[in-house]
């Protein structure tokens, strides 16, 4: 009997123990709740595989850390209208190549806040076939696009005696269009209609050993699956791009290259008061361009679902991204 007695207060005790640990976790949750929004969060979603997956990266990681998401499809120079009124929330990939002046322009009216580097390094530029220097020997100097039978080599029949280059979708800018008029190539720019018609078409051009000048970026599939050089500009300055007397054509501004850089992360600035465990969570944020290539290519060549990738990436680094929301 005095055993039984014993075993009941030991279980008493251990019951009200337990209650206390309950009661203390319960308070401080509502401690963390009551420094947090329960508005949902919304992050934009753009027209590229890699920003597909970066943002559902951030954004499953944001749920398991109990927030609200809400997925948004949204212009990649324009969103940052949204961004600055709080319309829009997180943008999880400004390209240093192509998104600097109107991320620059964002964040100068403090609305808009940059919420530091993702990781990964940018590269986006004119890029031609390895096959293709035979037909235009002073590649990879620019220099070599001028000459007539350099620009024909690269024509279509919609374009001869110019030269095609196949930019990427317009709202990705990037100035092409203005450089080759301030560079006074002989070619002429025609807009791929998304990302997927962009790589289509490389690879069609490829397989037939057709002409084709493009835009290509990295981190991506396509500069390690196709044999081939990015065209050398003129090395870019901010200047480049403002004064139009920086460069050899005083006439005209983006008579060079295009940046190489960072690809960062922006957001509404007032996220860090709204949500100040997302905020750090999302500047903790990180990958790099190796991991980044194998989940392109995983969507794009291997034919899985971006949900699919980012499960997979989920599960198998659990350890790294639960860091990020415990900052």
């Amino acid at each position: 009997m005095q055993s039984s007695t014993n075993t009941v207060r030991r279980s008493l005790r251990c019951g009200a123990a337990a209650l206390a640990m309950a009661a203390a976790s319960c308070v401080a949750l509502s401690a963390v709740s009551a420094q947090e929004s329960t508005d949902t969060i919304t992050l934009t979603l753009h027209d590229w595989t890699g920003q597909l997956i970066t943002t559902n990266i951030m954004g499953e990681v944001l749920k398991q850390a109990g927030y609200s998401i809400e997925y948004v499809q949204a212009d990649y120079l324009a969103q940052f209208a949204g961004l600055e009124t709080g319309d829009l929330d997180i943008a999880m990939e400004m390209w240093e190549t192509t998104g600097r002046e109107a991320m620059d322009a964002a964040t100068a009216t403090g609305k808009v806040e940059n919420f530091g580097p993702t990781g990964m390094k940018a590269k986006e530029e004119w890029w031609y076939p390895e096959y293709m220097k035979a037909k235009c020997p002073g590649l990879p100097d620019w220099t070599a696009l001028k000459e007539p039978a350099c620009a024909e080599a690269f024509s279509i029949p919609e374009t001869a005696p110019k030269g095609r280059y196949l930019g990427g979708p317009v709202t990705w800018g990037g100035f092409d269009d203005e450089r080759v008029e301030a560079l006074d190539l002989p070619f002429e720019v025609i807009h791929a209609g998304t990302d997927a018609a962009l790589f289509a078409e490389l690879e069609s051009a490829y397989q037939r050993e057709a002409p084709i000048m493009l835009w290509i970026y990295a981190p991506h599939w396509a500069p390690a699956k196709y044999k081939g050089e990015w065209v050398e500009f003129p090395e870019y300055t901010a200047e480049c791009y403002s004064d139009p007397a920086w460069g050899s054509n005083p006439d005209m501004a983006y008579d060079c290259g295009k940046p190489f850089g960072e690809i960062w992360k922006v957001g509404w600035s007032g996220v860090k008061d709204k949500w100040p465990g997302a905020y750090q969570a999302v500047k903790a944020f990180t990958l790099d361009n190796d991991e980044m290539g194998s989940m392109i290519t995983e969507v794009d060549l291997n034919g899985k679902s971006v949900d699919a990738v980012v499960a997979d990436w989920m599960a198998a680094n659990k350890d790294r991204w639960s860091g990020w929301i415990k900052k």
